[in-house]
Parts: C-alpha cells; sequence; structure tokens
C-alpha cells in the first residue's frame, strides 16, 4: 500500500497493522496525536520543558503494549491515559521535589530538618495510600486532588459517567482519609 495512502486509514486499521509491527503506520499514528497529546500535556504540567518528553514516553509505551490494546478504534482515549499517568507521574514527582525545597528555603532556623523530614514522610504516607487504591479510584483522585480537573473533564478523559466519577471519588476520599489515618 502506498505511504500516502496510510494517512488514510482509520485508528483501527493502523492500531491493528502497528502491533504486527508496521513503524509505518504507527507513525501516522504518531503524526496524527502528536497535537493533541503535546496540547494536553501542556495543560496538564503547565510547562514546555517536559512536554516533549513526556508525548515520546507515551509513544514508546504505546508501542510496546500495542497488542495488549483490546480495542483498536480507541487508540486516542487509551493514548491519552498512558499520557496521563505519564503526567501525573511527573507532577508527584515535582510536587514532592517542590515541598521539599520550599521547607528548606522557608525553614532556615535548627527545625529544618525535622520540617523536611516530616514533608517527605507525609509525602511518603500520600504514595503509599495512592498506591492501596484500586486504579480506577486512584486515577480519579489524582485527577481531582493533584491535576485540579472537573468532574466533567475526568469522566470525558475516562470514558465514564460523571456519576461513576463521583461514585469513585467519594470512594477514595474514604480511603485515602482512612489509609492517612497512622500518619497523622
Amino acid at each position: 500500500m502506498p505511504h500516502q495512502l496510510l494517512t488514510d486509514l482509520d485508528d483501527a486499521v493502523l492500531a491493528g497493522r502497528s502491533s504486527d509491527g508496521d513503524v509505518r503506520a504507527f507513525e501516522v499514528l504518531i503524526r496524527r496525536y502528536t497535537p493533541l497529546l503535546r496540547a494536553y500535556a501542556r495543560r496538564t504540567l503547565g510547562s514546555t520543558d517536559e512536554l516533549d518528553d513526556v508525548v515520546q514516553e507515551t509513544f514508546i509505551t504505546a508501542w510496546d503494549r500495542l497488542d495488549r490494546l483490546e480495542d483498536q478504534s480507541k487508540v486516542k482515549s487509551w493514548l491519552m491515559r498512558i499520557l496521563s499517568r505519564k503526567c501525573i507521574d511527573r507532577i508527584r514527582a515535582r510536587r514532592f521535589h517542590d515541598d521539599v525545597t520550599e521547607i528548606e528555603v522557608e525553614a532556615p532556623s535548627d527545625d529544618a530538618p525535622e520540617r523536611v523530614a516530616e514533608a517527605r514522610s507525609r509525602e511518603e504516607a500520600v504514595e503509599t495510600a495512592l498506591g492501596e487504591l484500586p486504579e480506577a479510584q486512584r486515577r480519579c483522585w489524582v485527577m481531582k486532588e493533584v491535576l485540579e480537573y472537573s468532574y466533567d473533564q475526568i469522566a470525558e478523559e475516562l470514558d465514564l459517567p460523571v456519576s461513576t466519577v463521583r461514585g469513585l471519588l467519594s470512594r477514595a476520599r474514604k480511603n485515602m482519609i482512612r489509609l492517612m489515618e497512622g500518619w497523622r
């Protein structure tokens, strides 16, 4: 099939060919979705430093896991979910670093090490608690609490009804309170 005709194929066909090792078909998906992924990453990360890295990592992960994509017509939302996870990881790493840096800068007194240790301890407790949440609850919680998405944005992103998102967030919050109980 001539190269220019690949661009006319729908996502399902391109994803199918890509999972069979067709690099040119995957390149079409990359060209098709890079602008969307970059826009999402810019909105999520709030800066352009990490944008290209996170988009590139998304496509590398997608290429490695294409054989696990059950409904190949949903490649767009699948790519968005991968990117979303990668952005969340970046934000978590950044927030942890920012918390520690802020505390060190704001508290040059003798108690600075304890405050840094407390911040680290809190972050580790949150990470541990998040790790124990079911994946759907964890994703909703991070999107709401870290990325500050609206219920509608979360529902759209995860392809769920808003009522389901509300339920997942309610359970996630209750679980986080229970799991963080020991930290306080």
